[in-house]
């Protein structure tokens, strides 16, 4: 990386909220890193935590002597991030949730392909982790292109340019140029913000060197309720930056909406049975077909509930898109009528 005093000062910003099972494990996974510490500042930002999380970032304080500890009054995590960037004092940002832990060449490895890429933005690949049999099926769901589409950022191998990163570490500049993370977009913030930033003309590097690790949901009620948020609030990110839609991004809604749609008409209609028959059993065949697969390789007691955990991935975000459609059209159209209104 050349002589230590050629490198730049870098700022971790950590979005806490209740997380004392594994605050401790992400804040020792920093303390280990081998880039050098006195150029290494941590900021964690806690959404007002009822457990014994800021007791233990605390404890963390003399392992980390440059730990700090803000509040986040709003409890939400864009909150948490805009926070931590406006304090920060690094060249570097980068920024993560107290639910990861980083690999000890994790840093160093984000400033060193910063700097050979030119990229705005670096991150790697989320190996996520199951901590029960459940768990363990949604990671390997979560780690396939059939669970996740194009988000590369969970599989890929490769190096290569991407649309968008998670706990991408960014250089200073680009929160100048394009603004902070959008406060109204909890839960697709980070989508959100990596799309301004290429409509922006900017560039974001996928280096599956820069290794992570994500605590998955622990049963499929939770997973559910992550990813239909996910589908809810990506409408909003639809409508404020439609030139940016991926195709990808309407696949789950538009396979639930024609679903639905066929089931309704098939009792009075024969093509629509038809049509509706056709879907299910070729969703299935295709879930049974790549579960057995991925079984096959990693265990054949995730079987049963990989199918369960595909199903929950796209049924949850696009019945989440759906429902958020129709809410921004209901409500949020009368939203920006009342304020056009106001300006009148």
């Amino acid at each position: 990386m050349g002589a230590q005093t050629t490198l730049p000062l870098v700022s971790v910003v950590i979005a806490m909220r209740n997380e004392e099972a594994l605050i401790g494990k992400c804040l020792n996974s920093l303390a280990v890193q081998d880039y050098p510490a006195e150029l290494l500042e941590i900021l964690v930002i806690d959404g007002r935590s009822s457990d014994r999380s800021r007791e233990i970032v605390s404890e963390m304080k003399g392992k980390l002597p440059h730990l700090r500890l803000l509040d986040n009054e709003r409890k939400i995590s864009p909150v948490a991030f805009n926070i931590g960037i406006n304090n920060a004092k690094g060249e570097i940002l980068t920024v993560i949730s107290a639910h990861c832990y980083l690999t000890s060449d994790y840093v160093s490895r984000c400033v060193e392909y910063l700097a050979k890429t030119g990229a705005d933005c670096v991150g790697g690949r989320i190996e996520t982790i199951g901590e029960n049999r459940t768990a363990k099926a949604i990671a390997l769901a979560m780690s396939s292109p059939f669970g996740v589409g194009d988000a590369l950022f969970r599989y890929s191998q490769e190096e290569q340019f991407v649309d968008t990163l998670a706990f991408g570490a960014y250089r200073r500049d680009v929160f100048e140029r394009i603004g902070l993370f959008d406060e109204e977009l909890a839960g697709s913030e980070d989508d959100e913000f990596n799309y301004r930033l290429r409509g922006h003309g900017g560039k974001l590097f996928l280096a599956p060197a820069i290794r992570s690790f994500y605590y998955g949901r622990t049963s499929l009620r939770d997973l559910w309720t992550q990813y239909f948020r996910y589908g809810f609030g990506k409408v909003r990110v639809v409508q404020k930056h439609p030139r940016l839609v991926r195709v990808r991004h309407l696949i789950p809604a538009v396979f639930v909406a024609s679903l639905v749609t066929a089931a309704v008409l098939s009792p009075f209609s024969s093509p629509a049975a038809l049509l509706f028959t056709l879907i299910v059993c070729s969703y299935v065949v295709i879930s049974l077909a790549l579960s057995v697969r991925i079984a096959a390789r990693k265990g054949w007691q995730h079987l049963p509930l990989l199918p369960l955990a595909f199903a929950c991935l796209h049924f949850a975000y696009g019945t989440g898109f759906l429902l958020g459609l129709v809410h921004f059209l209901l409500v949020g159209r009368r939203r920006i009528g009342r304020k056009n209104a106001q300006l009148e």
